[in-house]
């Protein structure tokens, strides 16, 4: 397998971070951006990979917000990795709360971070 290139500065590859049972484990960048201290930009969220856009109102009660931070994208199945459109509802605080009452959620498997 490739080293893959770092995702900060675009150049080097990334750092080893160590050999365990003959596999490599990577570090997330190079050895330079770590020392440097560049900070990784945050992916966007699957829902707006997916072409989503938050609504200016709450698609439950009509909330219209003034700014985008007051409304959520909240997931009507519960799986955050299902980004039909169908599955996606925009929805204030208030409503997110009320929401997530009535849904049973699943526990997330706990994957470790090489």
């Amino acid at each position: 397998m490739n080293r893959p290139i770092c995702p900060s500065c675009g150049a080097r590859p990334v750092a080893i971070n160590c050999y365990t049972k003959n596999k490599t484990y990577y570090r997330k960048q190079c050895d330079a951006c770590l020392r440097i201290g560049k900070k990784l930009k945050p992916l966007p969220p699957a829902w707006a990979k997916a072409g989503y856009k938050k609504k200016e109102k709450c698609d439950v009660c009509g909330f219209k917000a003034k700014s985008a931070r007051h409304l959520f994208v909240f997931h009507v199945d519960g799986n955050l990795k299902n980004t039909n459109w169908i599955n996606l509802k925009t929805v204030c605080a208030n409503c997110q709360i009320e929401l997530v009452a009535k849904v049973s959620w699943k526990p997330a498997v706990i994957v470790p971070d090489f």
